[in-house]
């Protein structure tokens, strides 16, 4: 049975022998495989099989066809095999394509319509309430020194929204935001270092309710917008991340006892993402 399998093989890797001449070859090795195994059984019932109807002889026949058909596949597969592993590598185009560190050196106009600051504070202890401000505007100086790169953001207070008017209006109050007294709060800085492969420190300072604190923000650059319309100024975009305390900057002393207790850690969080437009350069 091995060698009729393997004259299979040759035979059908030969382009010589169409597919119709395989089959014949198939089918004498399958007659005289029969025979052999019919030997052992009485003359006059070999003879009633091999005289049989060709419906029945082809379905009495199936199970050996799978047999054979299995050590073929078996054996070629072993000679297939080292074309598969010796495929060429993926090519270039399959690469990613890396952001760089940090975009080209320019200063950057932040564009309000698409830049907005996320926070999410304490709420008795376990509980979070997230809110966002709408207005952001400021611009994003890029150096090649990043000793020389800066920020300057300034976001209107006003436009906090948490999603329900009467908490909205809680927090602009006096016992929170005080808008009607501090309009803005603004977030400058100078100089940055880089903290891994794509993320950025700077210790700027956060003015906010009247008082100004040093607040670490950790920023990415996302990348640059691959569609912008031809001579129109390149728009970048950044996300950050930074966190601090309410307390320390004189808000929510009303609540602050059951809102975050007696902890030290940093009860707010803030993300915020800015697209940003190179400014024209004045000629």
């Amino acid at each position: 049975m091995e060698i009729h399998v393997r004259t299979l093989c040759c035979f059908l890797r030969d382009p010589k022998n169409p597919p119709s001449a395989f089959w014949e070859q198939l089918d004498g090795f399958k007659c005289q495989r029969q025979v052999r195994w019919s030997t052992a059984a009485d003359q006059s019932e070999a003879s009633e099989m091999i005289n049989r109807n060709t419906g029945r002889t082809i379905v009495k026949r199936l199970p050996d066809f799978f047999v054979v058909g299995t050590l073929f596949l078996a054996i070629c597969a072993g000679s297939w095999t080292p074309a598969v592993a010796q495929q060429p590598p993926a090519t270039s185009v399959q690469k990613s394509v890396e952001t760089p560190a940090l975009p080209a050196p320019e200063t950057y106009k932040i564009d309000p319509r698409h830049s907005f600051a996320y926070f999410s504070a304490w709420h008795h202890l376990v509980g979070r309430v997230r809110g966002r401000f709408d207005q952001v505007s400021g611009t994003i100086t890029v150096s090649p020194d990043p000793a020389a790169c800066s920020v300057d953001v300034t976001i209107d207070v006003a436009t906090i929204s948490t999603q329900v008017s009467q908490r909205d209006d809680d927090l602009r109050s006096d016992s929170y935001f005080d808008v009607k007294k501090f309009l803005t709060m603004t977030y400058q800085g100078r100089g940055i270092h880089r903290v891994s492969a794509d993320l950025w420190r700077m210790d700027g300072s956060l003015t906010m309710h009247g008082v100004t604190k040093v607040v670490p923000l950790t920023f990415k650059y996302s990348g640059v917008f691959a569609d912008t319309e031809p001579n129109q100024p390149a728009r970048v975009a950044f996300h950050g991340t930074a966190a601090t305390k309410r307390a320390e900057f004189g808000m929510g002393a009303r609540d602050n006892s059951t809102e975050v207790g007696n902890s030290t850690a940093p009860d707010v969080d803030i993300e915020i993402d800015v697209e940003a437009d190179a400014k024209p350069t004045t000629p």
